[in-house]
């Protein structure tokens, strides 16, 4: 589908996208997927920086990312604690071909957010250390997922982890590290498991945590038909969180298969409207209860393109914000993000 670009100057810094090269995992004869996550991860087997520099010059004005670790590029060899500092290299020389000038006045991978075990307690201050040098500047905090489900049928090739990481010593004696060394947090978990990262952000009100997709509110596997009935419980969730100065959230993540929305690998592809539609009531709550100043608009590329294209997705998010005042939008198009993740773009 292709739409005219709506509010073309707005700057935009797209605080969440991977990059990844699975083209080995997508070979072959693998049978039909089961699960849609699956079926995405075939559709976009590789997304690197001609892929993400396609995107960001599709139309709209996107002037910086940050990148959002994925498991990309591990070292081969080494301490495995420490192998997931290749990530960080990786990401880095797209950041420098970027910096270069020599593809536009944009600024692919400005931030990074990496990985490290949190479970390795006091053992995690080298690992983030080694990432901090190893980022040249640029790194900003990690991720340690913890998204979980009893039902295998929700996260599918993604369900592997044991419920309430987030609530485990050892975990939190990881996490300690994080705030001494000026590193944020980015939480991605589910729906029903949104108290833990609650509880985590009260136990650490020094440490900036960002929560990832709204939440990942669910509408599949035990959760189809549930969506609106557990809508209030999510709601609850979000604005404890909210209470708290130390969390932030990105709004997006809503195109993935989790949520259960129609428009998943519809076809055919629908508009900015018909998203905006869908995803109003979550978009809607998050921005009034933290305000635009700690929201921020994603992208959560390549991973969205199972509902549409990168430019219909920013539309979606004009549309959204279309009520806002000037200075609210740059804040959720922008300024949060900048400020969250420390940016000079």
């Amino acid at each position: 589908m292709s739409e005219a670009i709506l509010e073309p100057e707005l700057p935009i810094i797209d605080p969440h996208h991977h990059l990844w090269d699975r083209r080995a995992a997508a070979t072959g004869d693998l049978g039909p997927p089961k699960h849609g996550f699956e079926a995405m991860l075939r559709m976009v087997p590789l997304y690197l920086f001609d892929e993400l520099l396609a995107d960001m010059k599709s139309g709209h004005n996107v002037i910086g990312t940050v990148f959002m670790e994925c498991g990309a590029m591990y070292r081969a060899d080494g301490d495995p604690a420490y192998r997931c500092i290749g990530e960080t290299e990786f990401v880095g020389g797209v950041a420098a071909m970027g910096a270069s000038g020599l593809y536009g006045d944009v600024r692919p991978c400005a931030g990074i957010v990496g990985h490290t075990d949190m479970t390795l307690g006091s053992a995690a201050k080298g690992v983030l250390e080694a990432q901090i040098a190893a980022g040249n500047g640029r790194f900003r905090g990690i991720r340690h997922a913890s998204a979980s489900d009893p039902d295998p049928d929700v996260l599918g090739p993604l369900g592997r982890r044991e419920p309430g990481l987030y609530l485990s010593s050892k975990f939190r004696e990881g996490f300690a590290q994080l705030a001494p060394l000026g590193m944020s947090f980015d939480a991605w978990l589910l729906e029903p498991q949104l108290g833990d990262v609650l509880d985590l952000a009260r136990a650490f009100p020094n440490t900036t945590i960002v929560l990832d997709h709204v939440g990942t509110p669910l509408g599949i596997g035990t959760y189809a038909g549930r969506r609106e009935e557990r809508f209030g419980v999510w709601h609850d969730n979000i604005r404890a969180m909210a209470a708290l100065p130390n969390v932030f959230v990105k709004v997006g993540g809503l195109a993935m298969v989790f949520p259960g929305f129609a428009s998943y690998m519809a076809s055919p592809t629908p508009s900015s409207e018909q998203l905006a539609d869908e995803w109003r009531p979550y978009v809607d709550a998050c921005i009034q209860a933290f305000g635009p100043a700690r929201c921020m608009f994603e992208s959560n590329f390549p991973v969205d393109r199972g509902t549409c294209p990168y430019d219909v997705l920013w539309n979606a998010f004009k549309v959204l914000a279309k009520g806002y005042s000037a200075d609210e939008k740059t804040a959720l198009f922008s300024d949060t993000a900048r400020r969250v993740y420390r940016l000079d773009i």
